[in-house]
């Protein structure tokens, strides 16, 4: 059996746990008829609008190819509007997408919020979102480069 370095235990761990975190969120949100891609989605849009495509796809947790099919469906839904300017598509939410947004944004952050308070105490917390704030930092970096 080959071992693991702790830097690969690590990211298996938060691969594990974003997975699993996305599965709980998936089943809480049904409830308002919404997936945890949609909502990332739609959380992106009302936070940067008005957004290009390209720069929403690099926000998200969505493919390239997954986001074309997801603001389809937001479209279809009513929850967003596309418009073309020149080359450049450009994404709000609707009157409709920011009820969805009000209607969800709370109840998925106090669910997240829980997930969280339940194991991690407020010291610990803090140095989890330091430590992951430098690795995103540091990939983000790369991706660029």
């Amino acid at each position: 059996m080959k071992k693991h370095t702790l830097g690969s235990l690590i990211w298996l761990r938060i691969t594990r746990f974003t997975q699993q975190s996305n599965l709980l969120s998936n089943d809480f949100l049904k409830s308002f008829d919404i997936t945890v891609a949609q909502f990332d989605v739609l959380n992106q849009i009302s936070t940067y609008q008005p957004v290009t495509q390209n720069g929403l796809a690099e926000k998200v947790t969505v493919s390239e190819g997954g986001i074309s099919r997801m603001l389809a469906r937001l479209e279809k839904e009513g929850y967003i509007q596309r418009k073309q300017d020149w080359k450049t598509k450009w994404i709000t939410l609707t009157a409709e997408g920011e009820k969805k947004m009000e209607e969800v944004f709370e109840h998925q952050l106090a669910f997240q919020t829980t997930l969280v308070n339940e194991c991690l105490t407020g010291e610990e917390q803090k140095t989890l979102y330091n430590l992951m704030t430098k690795l995103q930092k540091n990939t983000e970096n790369k991706t660029r480069n």
